[in-house]
């Protein structure tokens, strides 16, 4: 028999699984790491988060810029500082650390799925489908901040669940603070903050209980962003809960440069379309900033303005290219002129066949509210993402674990 918490009925799961998962997990990561080079940077925002994390260790500032344009979330570059105990060029114990922040990731998706589902086959298949899931795989093999941005979502699911289930205020202050810390780690959660009012609707639970749950997760969030937002007030004299990368965000995903990098059918046309791109950016802010630096909400603003001004310009052509967004975001395979048709496949039949299992339990759920729940996840978090800026890669952190949680359930023959 599957040992349960005499309470909830949850199905304990034993350590020597989990760390089972966990070693599963890690050995893929590393091996995929080791694929690549352990020391080798391929992904373009590396070299960005590196100089962030080594103005930290040097002088202990945070820099006001760390792309010309804009400064990025904090989190990430914190935790390089940490991970490399401050020497930032030992590029492989960055790359080490993302892969244990992926197998832990694995580990919370199996103790996810056994909260959800109570079931301890379908908790430790999903851990182990978690463990070897290719997209998940492949975030850890670089410098880059979906794998701690992934850790913060779920363990803020995890907190915010368990924090509904006992009930527990301490739990769901601590379900805010932690979407806070992802929201520190990329701004978009930020999208997510009213999600953690999820309690209200929870019926088993009396109208006082649920406000306080409610409100106890929304003060957790307000805590871990104000240190961080109230710096922001006192260095720039403006409100920035996260970073000023908005505006550029806006304008990269909804001008004519968008609509011409869906041209783009080559690696080489690639290079080419950034390069231009990246010119672009800089003439734009060089007019901008003409009269001299802005402070950076203004900065964001300004761009905000040109990205709404090509918006209105023609709403039709506008309307089009949301849609292709859209397809972007949704479409089963990664950029076909990127990666080799084998890949292209193979990763197009897993995604088809998760979607297929996810929407299938999803439908079947036993706990119909977690569910609409997650659904309210992909919705919000694909919304957001087209308003502003699609890239195949933001997806995975926020849709994968769900297509995973549900995808193993839905295709469990019960």
């Amino acid at each position: 028999m599957t040992a349960r918490d005499s309470a909830t009925g949850i199905p304990r799961l034993r350590r020597k699984a989990l760390a089972a998962i966990f070693l599963l997990a890690l050995a893929a990561r590393l091996a995929a790491t080791a694929a690549v080079g352990f020391s080798t940077l391929r992904f373009g925002d590396a070299s960005r988060y590196l100089y962030a994390a080594s103005e930290l260790a040097q002088h202990g500032t945070y820099p006001d810029r760390t792309e010309p344009y804009f400064f990025r979330p904090p989190a990430y570059p914190i935790f390089l500082v940490v991970a490399t105990l401050g020497r930032t060029e030992r590029i492989p114990a960055a790359k080490v650390a993302n892969g244990v922040l992926g197998a832990l990731a694995a580990v919370l998706l199996a103790l996810l799925s056994a909260r959800i589902f109570r079931h301890r086959g379908v908790a430790l298949v999903t851990g182990a489908a978690a463990a070897l899931h290719p997209s998940l795989v492949l975030l850890s093999t670089d410098v880059q901040s979906e794998p701690l941005f992934l850790l913060f979502l779920l363990l803020a699911g995890l907190s915010l669940l368990a924090a509904s289930d006992r009930p527990s205020a301490s739990l769901a202050l601590a379900a805010g603070a932690l979407l806070g810390l992802a929201a520190l780690t990329r701004s978009s959660a930020l999208a997510l903050t009213p999600l953690l009012a999820a309690p209200l609707f929870d019926r088993r639970h009396s109208r006082r209980a649920a406000v306080t749950l409610a409100g106890a997760a929304l003060l957790g969030f307000v805590l871990s962003l104000a240190p961080w937002t109230l710096r922001n007030a006192a260095r720039y004299h403006e409100l920035l809960p996260v970073s000023d990368a908005g505006g550029v965000s806006l304008y990269a995903g909804n001008s004519g440069w968008t609509r011409s990098f869906y041209e783009v059918r080559s690696r080489e046309e690639y290079v080419q379309w950034l390069d231009a791109f990246d010119r672009e950016l800089r003439a734009r802010l060089a007019r901008i900033e003409a009269g001299g630096p802005l402070p950076p909400g203004r900065r964001s603003a300004a761009f905000a303005r040109l990205a709404i001004d090509e918006i209105l310009a023609d709403p039709a052509k506008s309307a089009g290219l949301f849609a292709r967004k859209a397809w972007h975001w949704f479409r089963p395979y990664p950029t076909p002129w990127y990666w080799p048709p084998g890949v292209v496949w193979g990763i197009a039949a897993l995604y088809v066949l998760l979607y297929v299992l996810a929407g299938r339990g999803l439908l079947r759920s036993p706990r119909p509210g977690v569910a609409r729940f997650c659904a309210a996840v992909l919705v919000v978090s694909m919304l957001v993402h087209v308003a502003l800026q699609v890239v195949w890669r933001y997806r995975i952190p926020y849709w994968d674990p769900i297509l995973i949680l549900y995808g193993v359930f839905g295709g469990w023959r019960r």
